[in-house]
């Protein structure tokens, strides 16, 4: 199990504490005298580049912005690789709550393993936020009081680029699904996002995580007519998708074009604007933006090596929001800290004046991007326009479709 413990600590010491609100008179302010983040991750497969170490990188950012401690007590930050596979990730988060005492479960870039961590820390009354799945059951039916989604959802992801290809004349589609609860989220939403834009789905074919050759998929989606090819997958695979395009000349003569659902800076840096130019995504964050934004990113390029993806930038924005409403309640107990992230106002790099909803979604405004061509490209990962910015009450699903038992509908 690859596990490691990265603790943060600022060498001032806090020489006084702030007053306990009344409602944590009654209790420790801090159990166990730390308190501990557990980021879960992918930092060896398919979607290490757009979790794994950055997201690690990104907690231990925000750790040291906030200042190493919060009531007088450390932060802690540890890690674990989740392997992508739900039952080990599993483990390693029970582990975690029952015996190292871990307060928040951060990032969980695996969708499946997202759904049963819900569960896992609404049983344990610990708090999870989730920055890498899209899975929009996450505030459906699986939101417990215990949970936010934080950084984007398949919603969001199929609201903007659905949307906006069927809007340009891209009304007929069809999917390359990765075969697991993630990739079935992007297309259902996508699919349904397309149809009420007026357009029309053609099919759809599945296939398992970490394929190779994607040949055989490409030929049906050649074969299917569609305009649009909708790549409801990430990391790798959207990439080898991508990849194989390019080869079979999917897209040489301009009645088709791919449309990644969940793509990522590190997915055109990889692969290149000339494979990519052209192509929509929607993002919650681009490290390019202004300068604030640039100032963070060249920072974080600096401890990994890469430019922080929404993902990311999201580990960052929620530990450091986490940690402010420790502060606030005047302890680390899930419900008066929960009641804290639900009533505040979120600003910093990755947000402006965001709010938590009551199904624990965090609402702010996503962005339409259409990556450059070589040409438009003036420095190292200078990649996207920004073609639309979109409110946070149109890209999120709305309250009142939720069926998720915390709302009063």
């Amino acid at each position: 199990m690859n596990r490691r413990l990265r603790t943060v600590l600022l060498a001032s010491a806090v020489s006084f504490l702030p007053a306990l609100p009344a409602a944590a008179q009654d209790q420790p302010a801090i159990s166990g005298d730390a308190v501990r983040i557990g980021v879960i991750t992918d930092l060896s497969g398919p979607f290490s580049d757009q979790s794994g170490q950055g997201s690690i990188a990104a907690a231990e950012m925000a750790v040291a912005d906030f200042g190493g401690t919060v009531l007088g007590k450390p932060i802690e930050v540890l890690s674990a690789d989740h392997q992508n596979k739900v039952d080990v990730g599993s483990t390693i988060v029970r582990e975690w709550l029952d015996v190292q005492g871990v307060d928040l479960v951060q990032d969980v870039a695996n969708s499946g393993l997202a759904l049963a961590v819900t569960d896992i820390v609404r049983d344990a009354d610990r708090i999870a936020i989730f920055n890498g799945p899209s899975a929009t059951r996450l505030t459906g039916d699986k939101c417990t009081p215990n949970t936010i989604h934080y950084a984007y959802d398949a919603y969001a992801l199929a609201k903007g680029t659905g949307e906006q290809a069927v809007q340009q004349g891209g009304d007929t589609w069809y999917f390359l699904t990765v075969d697991f609860a993630f990739g079935h989220g992007l297309e259902e939403n996508t699919a349904q996002i397309v149809k009420d834009s007026g357009g029309e789905v053609l099919g759809a074919v599945r296939f398992p995580l970490n394929t190779l050759d994607f040949a055989s998929y490409i030929n049906q989606a050649q074969a299917s007519g569609a305009k649009i090819i909708g790549l409801a997958t990430t990391g790798t695979d959207a990439r080898n998708a991508i990849k194989a395009a390019s080869e079979f000349g999917l897209t040489q003569d301009g009645s088709q074009q791919l449309a990644g659902l969940l793509l990522f800076d590190t997915d055109i840096h990889a692969l290149g604007l000339e494979a990519t130019q052209g192509m929509y995504l929607t993002t919650a964050f681009y490290w390019d933006m202004n300068e604030e934004t640039r100032a963070f990113g060249k920072r974080f390029f600096d401890e990994v090596g890469i430019m922080p993806n929404m993902g990311q930038a999201g580990v960052y924005s929620s530990t450091l929001a986490y940690l402010k409403a420790i502060e606030a309640a005047g302890t680390d107990a899930a419900g008066p800290v929960m009641e804290q992230l639900k009533s505040m106002r979120i600003n910093d790099v990755f947000v402006k004046d965001g709010w938590v909803r009551e199904d624990g979604r965090l609402m702010r405004e996503m962005y339409l991007m259409q990556v450059k061509q070589p040409s438009e490209s003036q420095y190292p990962w200078d990649y996207y326009h920004l073609r639309a910015t979109i409110p946070a009450e149109e890209a999120f699903r709305p309250l009142e479709e939720s069926d998720c038992p915390l709302v009063g509908n």
